[in-house]
């Protein structure tokens, strides 16, 4: 049995037949016209080795092909070309009547793409809880700091300047003071409020001597600072194998995990003390890009 030749492919011959009319009627230069062969043969193949066809791609199908091209790290302007050359392919189908429609023209240039925030797995945050050392006065500290920041999705500007009277441990929850100095209550979840217990009276009391009211304080006796503990975070990160960790990403993580559990955007919104839902609204594209992935990794037909 003979192999079918490229140039047999119905989608092959009809690109390249589109090709030679860009170069014969447009007079495109032989660079451009190799940078849309190789985009229209790239997104061709891709949907070859998903048993689809080019000719009859969907939007879709585009969209995941551009996907691809993004999470192999292709840079927007490489990506926007892309697009471009599929669009102007599909344009040329409509025009002589072998499409009824254009399945790339509301499809949005990179530059459009909001870049998603990096968030941890449930593992990865189970790892850094349990990286502080239990067996002494700061390691309680910083444990108490970790299972706070993410039972409650802080800002990290919110968790340093917590005093004593935010706290409502007795019925579960703090009251935290965000931009605009707004006030939200946030509930503290059993874990976090054990460790809190467990820090204000092993460790603060000794520390403080009563001089203030700042919950997390430093080996000093003083309110920690913001980058008193990014610089705390950055140590756990690292030694657990995550680079650049940061408050923000733990922030992100307690969100999109809610979201995973089944919380309502709404509550999630109220919790992180967003004016605008809008701006809440990102951790659903990242739960839902955590869903494709996983898709695409693990189902037999993808």
């Amino acid at each position: 049995m003979t192999e079918t030749s490229p140039q047999a492919v119905p989608w092959r011959r009809i690109v390249g037949r589109y090709l030679d009319a860009l170069s014969l009627e447009r007079g495109l230069s032989p660079h451009t016209i190799d940078a849309y062969r190789r985009d229209l043969e790239q997104i061709g193949v891709h949907l070859e080795k998903r048993k689809g066809d080019l000719l009859a791609a969907d939007q879709a199908a585009i969209a995941s092909h551009l996907r691809a091209l993004r999470e192999k790290g292709l840079s927007p302007r490489s990506i926007t070309r892309a697009l471009v050359s599929i669009r102007g392919f599909f344009a040329h189908l409509v025009e002589i009547g072998d499409r009824p429609d254009n399945p790339a023209e509301n499809l949005s240039a990179p530059k459009l793409w909001r870049k998603l925030p990096r968030v941890l797995s449930e593992a990865q945050v189970e790892d850094l809880l349990r990286a502080p050392d239990l067996s002494t006065p700061l390691g309680i500290r910083d444990k108490a700091m970790l299972e706070t920041l993410y039972a409650t999705g802080l800002r990290v500007s919110e968790l340093v300047t917590l005093s004593l009277p935010q706290l409502r441990l007795e019925v579960g929850f703090l009251v935290a003071y965000g931009k605009g100095n707004k006030e939200r209550v946030v509930p503290v979840g059993e874990s976090a409020e054990q460790w809190i217990l467990r820090y204000l009276g092993e460790v603060r009391q000794e520390l403080a001597r009563g001089r203030h009211d700042t919950v997390f304080i430093n080996r000093f006796g003083d309110p920690l600072s913001r980058q008193g503990f990014w610089k705390i975070l950055r140590g756990y990160g690292l030694r657990i194998g995550i680079r650049a960790l940061s408050p923000h990403i733990l922030r992100h993580s307690f969100a999109t995990h809610l979201l995973e559990h089944g919380a309502d955007l709404r509550a999630v919104q109220m919790m992180l003390g967003h004016a605008d839902i809008s701006t809440t609204q990102i951790y659903t594209h990242i739960h839902q890009e955590r869903l494709r992935s996983l898709y695409d990794e693990f189902h037999p037909r993808s």
